[in-house]
C-alpha cells in the first residue's frame, strides 16, 4: 500500500481519556479490525488500514528492542503492557498505552492478536521516553537491523536494571499515579 515511508512532521496528537484505540490482527499482525479511534488518529480510512501490517504505523524513533520484546511475549502466549510511539499516515505522532493479547479459537490454536490502548500520562511518557532514547541511540548507526536489534536489547536490559519490563512499565505507571 505504502511506497513511500511517511516522515514524521512534529505535530503531536493526543486523544481522550475515555477514548480507547482497538486493534484486531492475525498471527503475522496484519490489521483486520481498527476501530474509530485508531482510524482518527493514524489518519488512515478503514480500506487503508485493513489487510496491511500493524507496523503501518511503526514510528521511526521506536526502540526496534521494545517490538522484539512485544513478539517474544506474544510468541509465549502472553499478554504484554507498553508504552509505544506511533506514526500517524500523515506524519504527526501519539504516544498510547498498549494492552496487546494473543486471541485462540476453542482448540487453543493461535488466531490473532487483539490490542486496547489508552492515552499515557505526560509524566509516564516523559519517563519512557528518556530510556527509549537511550535504547535508540545504541541501535542507530549498527550496520543491520538485526545488530540494531541485538545493541537494542542490550541496553535494554542495561536500563531494565534486574527488573522485568513488565516491573518497569507498572513502575512508570504506578509511580505516577494512575
Amino acid at each position: 500500500m505504502r511506497g513511500i515511508r511517511t516522515l514524521p512532521t512534529g505535530v503531536e496528537r493526543t486523544f481522550g481519556a475515555d477514548e480507547i484505540i482497538v486493534t484486531k490482527t492475525d498471527p503475522r499482525g496484519v490489521l483486520t479490525y481498527a476501530n474509530d479511534v485508531f482510524l482518527r488518529l493514524s489518519a488512515c480510512t478503514e480500506e487503508e488500514a485493513l489487510g496491511q501490517p500493524h507496523n503501518l504505523i511503526r514510528h521511526p524513533d521506536m526502540p526496534r528492542a521494545v517490538f522484539k520484546l512485544l513478539w517474544d511475549t506474544l510468541g509465549r502466549r502472553e499478554e504484554i503492557f507498553a508504552y509505544v510511539l506511533n506514526l500517524a499516515l500523515d506524519g504527526a505522532h501519539y504516544w498510547v498505552f498498549a494492552h496487546v493479547t494473543p486471541s485462540f479459537d476453542r482448540a487453543g490454536k493461535l488466531v490473532g492478536y487483539h490490542s486496547n490502548r489508552r492515552r499515557p500520562d505526560p509524566e509516564s511518557v516523559l519517563a519512557v521516553k528518556q530510556v527509549y532514547d537511550r535504547i535508540l541511540h545504541t541501535e542507530r548507526g549498527r550496520p543491520t537491523k538485526g545488530a540494531a536489534v541485538d545493541s537494542g536489547w542490550k541496553q535494554l536490559q542495561e536500563e531494565l536494571d534486574g527488573q522485568t519490563y513488565d516491573e518497569f512499565v507498572w513502575t512508570i505507571t504506578n509511580r505516577i499515579g494512575r
